[in-house]
């Protein structure tokens, strides 16, 4: 009988073994997928209520929370969370001391937007709106951004150093790099939208460049146990899908692991995920491709997290089945948006509350953010420790 026949209860599974995480040791394998919802004023400063969101989902000890993205040198959408000011900062830092006050981790995500920001939103603050290419977003966005010159790209490259710096000093335990869905790591990595001539384009491995030269500033200023890199080897969302994507992630994870240092993880999201499914309700071109090949040539230099459309179900199939020879966390979005309680409604089999798409995206509310519910099994149990 194969590990997808059998029935296995998920808090016997390898979901609930504990796992070395970088200098960390996680209680099990479930984790908080980095979910952007606009929670945070017009300044990119998290509101307070923000700090409620994050504690009630680290609520089991022991849990790997990954913070929504934030930007490195300046918010690029309305709504958007930072990392610079001294109102951000503050809210960040108030936001890990409730994660760490239940006993869990706390890794802050850190990007850039490029294209992908709001073109007018940042003409009113008199910011540029720019790229890897003077490509335009889409026919729905036309405006081009402006090409990126050399003396911007290294200086974004040591905003990212300065950005996981000041999520240290607050005492996040590791960063993350966003390179994935269409930001600007990875409009430097596709063919689609990076179109250079120069030496951060026209081949795999300079379209590698940006991306390699941020990890290896990242690894140099903090060291590599406190760094996580996101890819989405299969996403076409916000046009930056690559014609070659075994030849260009395949080229990034060997360079990767040439670098023979010990990463904190790799966290990777499945083809079915790439958001052009709930944006234009098609099936990615790419659903059915496969992370193996990443897994394969990674071969267990650091945990791989992957993400993307996963339930217990499913969860426990990936680390006992498909992944069951790597050391893979799994990360939830939506269903961990939906249930505060997720990993104790797993462990124990209790049915999960059905997360609510139109709220995903409504700024500076709770509703659809902080009032799912918690399930009674769990305020039970909170009760009974309480009075023990």
């Amino acid at each position: 009988m194969t590990v997808s026949q059998a029935v296995i209860n998920p808090a016997e599974s390898r979901l609930f073994k504990p796992i070395q995480l970088g200098k960390l040791r996680l209680n099990h394998r479930i984790a908080l997928a980095p979910l952007s919802r606009y929670r945070n004023d017009e300044q990119g400063v998290p509101l307070p209520f923000t700090t409620t969101y994050y504690a009630d989902r680290a609520a089991t000890p022991g849990t790997l929370i990954i913070s929504e993205a934030t930007n490195v040198s300046h918010p690029e959408e309305p709504h958007g969370s930072a990392l610079i000011t001294a109102a951000q900062t503050e809210a960040w830092r108030r936001n890990i001391q409730a994660v760490h006050a239940r006993g869990s981790f706390f890794f802050q995500q850190i990007w850039s937007m490029g294209r992908a920001g709001n073109p007018d939103f940042l003409a009113s603050k008199g910011l540029e709106y720019r790229s890897s290419s003077p490509l335009p977003l889409s026919a729905e966005r036309p405006a081009a951004p402006e090409e990126m010159t050399e003396r911007e790209i290294l200086d974004v490259i040591q905003d990212f150093v300065a950005a996981a710096q000041r999520a240290l000093s607050l005492g996040a335990d590791g960063v993350e790099i966003h390179g994935a869905h269409g930001y600007l790591i990875h409009q430097f990595l596709s063919d689609r939208s990076n179109v250079r001539t120069d030496r951060w384009g026209g081949s795999v491995e300079n379209r590698s460049r940006f991306l390699l030269e941020i990890v290896r500033a990242l690894v140099s200023a903090i060291g590599a146990e406190l760094v996580g890199i996101r890819l989405s080897p299969f996403a076409s969302f916000q046009g930056a899908d690559s014609s070659d994507y075994k030849a260009q992630y395949g080229h990034v994870v060997a360079e990767l692991k040439r670098m023979q240092v010990p990463f904190a993880y790799l966290h990777l999201v499945e083809a079915r995920a790439d958001p052009v499914t709930w944006v234009t309700g098609e099936a990615p071109a790419n659903r059915d491709k496969s992370l193996e090949y990443i897994l394969e040539t990674w071969d267990n230099v650091s945990p791989v997290i992957v993400a993307g459309g996963y339930g217990p179900g499913n969860a426990v199939e990936a680390v006992e089945g498909r992944y069951g020879k790597w050391d893979v966390i799994v990360a939830f979005g939506r269903a961990f948006l939906a249930n505060p309680d997720l990993v104790f409604r797993v462990k124990n089999g209790i049915p999960l509350n059905a997360p609510d798409r139109p709220s995903f995206y409504m700024p500076m509310t709770e509703v659809g953010y902080n009032d799912y519910p918690f399930s009674q099994e769990y305020l039970q149990s909170v009760k009974v420790e309480s009075s023990a």
